[in-house]
């Protein structure tokens, strides 16, 4: 029952992702981060089965602070997320309990001087796009996302196109989801934003 969302811009790109983890019918917490630093231009939004999600986040995570060590730099955005996408390919092909998670990836390429987001399905799909979505609320926001989306929008813009995709959710999926994590990368480096809430009337 979760929701991921990015989306890349002319200078920049923003994850979203919601703040809540539960198993079955029970909330379990209201504070659970999904997005995950990679690096200093890298972020990784993450949902699926709850202990996979955190294994494979801090697994990319370690192995990109070891690929910095011995090489004395970081991983670019697009070399990062083929490496990612051929880790979960071997990871289907021969592990016993492959993990199951689904990503979004956002960076800026400093080479290219742009930044980028990439989609990841658990199966290893992966596509480079404007904007994407994970999680039940992606049936609801990906409409909004094709009717208000602009390259050219400054951040006040993006942030007011994302809390249009996090009310969206609200208004029409079943499972509350009350507040988002925001995150946006640049060619400055990683920034947190003010959580995107929606709490019911009389809260």
């Amino acid at each position: 029952m979760e929701c991921l969302m990015g989306v890349v811009f002319k200078d920049f790109a923003l994850l979203a992702a919601d703040k809540t983890s539960g198993y079955s019918i029970i909330v379990l917490k209201h504070d659970e981060d999904k997005i995950h630093k990679l690096s200093d231009n890298l972020l990784m939004a993450v949902c699926g089965e709850a202990g996979d999600t955190v294994q494979f986040a801090e697994f990319i995570a370690k192995n990109i602070q070891l690929y910095k060590m011995r090489n004395g730099r970081s991983l670019l955005p697009p070399f990062l997320f083929s490496s990612i996408l051929e880790f979960i390919v071997e990871n289907w092909s021969f592990a016993a309990t492959p993990y199951s998670v689904n990503l979004l990836l956002a960076g800026f390429d400093k080479q290219a001087a742009q930044p980028e987001l990439f989609y990841m399905d658990y199966l290893a799909t992966m596509a480079k796009v404007p904007y994407g979505a994970h999680g039940y609320g992606a049936f609801f926001l990906i409409s909004v996302l094709d009717r208000y989306y602009r390259e050219d929008m400054n951040e006040e813009e993006a942030v007011d196109l994302l809390k249009k995709c996090v009310f969206e959710v609200q208004k029409r999926f079943l499972v509350n989801l009350p507040a988002f994590k925001v995150q946006v990368v640049d060619k400055n480096g990683i920034r947190t934003l003010k959580d995107i809430s929606v709490l019911p009337e009389g809260q």
